[in-house]
């Protein structure tokens, strides 16, 4: 009985183990997915360095025009490697001035929305926009602070005042290689040397704009940061499937920690069911030697009875006894005879069955012990039919022959006179055959054709309530099985199946 008290604690356990299963499993979720982030972070950081050395290498005097720096923002955003587009993982590029305004975008710019450039990271269920801040040099996630790019519109979008009143003006080519780089907008202006000094250099296209104009555009078109739209397809799919994953995994546990417990339960009730065959082996020992001395009492009781018989019968017999004397020796004798009958029957229940099987002819079997009761079926005039295959079965020859003889006295007693008794064997398949016994009495009660064979169980005022519950003591002993069936339209009709053919 210990496994029952400690099952509450045990089940807590298992239970709480599974639960510690079902959190490590959504933590390992959640570290999967912020991996997934952090790819998609890194992979945004490396686009954002490599447009910032784009900016570098293509800014003149400061400057970088669009009209180059589009081509290259194309080719980011059609990016294929090995064959494989990427399309599906970035989906559109914009550079930002200093109010966070896109100056140029490619691809779909629908992404780069007002509420996308709000926040500096922003996921969605199939996009994630990040903001990079940056410079001539790099990707600085601290900010600009110096050195700042400005991206010019196309020569070709220029008005004529921006181009200094010259309409037939031709945008130069890229600046020589002995020239040095630019890293300032603080140098000599058109006056020349000695002249006034401007604090910002133009190119040589602009230097018909005002100083205000200047400025002003230079204020819209300062690089200041970069916008980059990406597909979240990937994370997606890594998400998913790491979750399936997940989820299988807790399932799993889940089903060992079901199959545990039902392992400990089916403990706990093997131990209980120990405790109890244990204990009805002790209470089977116990009957066993009360059914011993029960039947050794009944047997020493009968020798008391036959004397009692003998001299009541004796004292019957003696030519001057009175008639009532007579007549009360023989109303001891009934009362002896059913008391030996009562004990007989006793002694055959409570007798150990030792089957000893040897090949038996049915019909010879049936017959002999039709012979034993022609005395009973003539005096009620009864017609008894055999029928059926001749069958040679395995069986005790004499518990058999018992059998036999408490079912066919039982259906003589059950039967009118002048009644029907039919007896049917038949083979029901190649190993096994089955025996009848029918009578056209009153029958037996539905309700009572279970309790018939149960011990001092009768319908017969005259009987003793054991001859069916011996037949299916030797019955059960054999490994057959008995029925009790209604008979049309009336009578009763006693079954037994599974009678082991012989060889």
């Amino acid at each position: 009985m210990q496994p029952r008290r400690n099952s509450p604690l045990i089940y807590g356990l298992l239970l709480g183990f599974w639960a510690l299963v079902v959190a490590w499993q959504a933590e390992e979720h959640h570290r999967v997915v912020e991996a997934a982030k952090s790819d998609l972070r890194h992979r945004s950081r490396e686009i954002a360095g490599t447009l910032s050395t784009v900016t570098r290498v293509l800014r003149f005097r400061g400057t970088t025009p669009q009209e180059r720096l589009e081509p290259v923002l194309n080719e980011l955003v059609n990016e294929r490697t090995n064959g494989l587009a990427y399309t599906s993982r970035l989906l559109s590029i914009g550079l930002l001035n200093t109010n966070g305004d896109p100056i140029v975008a490619v691809g779909d710019t629908n992404l780069l929305s007002r509420e996308s450039l709000a926040e500096r990271e922003r996921w969605t269920d199939n996009y994630v926009t990040f903001i990079w801040p940056v410079d001539s040099a790099g990707v600085t996630p601290e900010g600009v602070t110096n050195n700042p790019t400005v991206v010019m519109p196309p020569f070709r979008d220029m008005t004529n005042d921006m181009r200094g009143g010259d309409r037939n003006f031709q945008r130069p080519g890229p600046p020589p290689d002995r020239q040095p780089p630019t890293n300032n907008f603080e140098n000599a202006s058109p006056g020349g040397p000695g002249g006034p000094r401007d604090t910002m250099r133009r190119p040589p296209w602009m230097h018909g704009m005002s100083d205000a104009d200047f400025k002003t555009l230079v204020a819209t078109h300062e690089l200041h940061g970069l916008v980059l739209a990406m597909s979240t397809e990937n994370y997606r799919s890594t998400c998913i499937h790491d979750l399936w994953l997940r989820f299988v995994t807790i399932l799993f546990a889940g089903m060992a920690v079901a199959g545990a417990g039902l392992a400990l339960r089916n403990l706990s009730k093997t131990a209980e069911l120990q405790i109890r065959l244990v204990r009805a082996s002790e209470l089977n020992s116990h009957l066993k030697e009360m059914n011993l001395a029960a039947a050794g009492l009944a047997h020493e009781t009968r020798n008391p009875l036959n004397i009692i018989r003998g001299l009541s019968q004796m004292l019957s017999k003696q030519t001057g006894a009175p008639p009532d004397i007579r007549e009360k020796t023989r109303v001891i004798m009934d009362e002896t005879d059913k008391v030996t009958a009562q004990l007989t029957e006793f002694i055959n229940y409570s007798r150990p069955r030792e089957i000893r099987r040897v090949k038996i002819a049915l019909n010879s079997a049936v017959t002999e012990i039709l012979r034993t009761l022609n005395h009973d079926i003539e005096e009620k005039k009864l017609r008894v039919e055999t029928g059926g295959e001749p069958l040679a079965i395995e069986a005790d020859e004499q518990l058999l022959r018992q059998v036999l003889f408490n079912l066919l006295i039982n259906a003589i007693q059950a039967a009118d006179k002048g009644g029907q008794i039919q007896i049917h064997a038949q083979r029901e398949n190649t190993n096994e055959a089955s025996l009848e016994v029918r009578d056209d009495g009153p029958g037996v009660p539905p309700e009572n054709r279970q309790e018939i064979f149960k011990p001092y169980f009768t319908t017969n005022q005259k009987g003793t309530g054991l001859g069916l519950a011996v037949v299916s003591q030797i019955v059960l002993a054999h490994g057959w099985e008995i029925e009790c069936l209604g008979n049309s339209p009336k009578g009763a009709i006693f079954r037994i199946t599974h009678l082991k053919l012989a060889a």
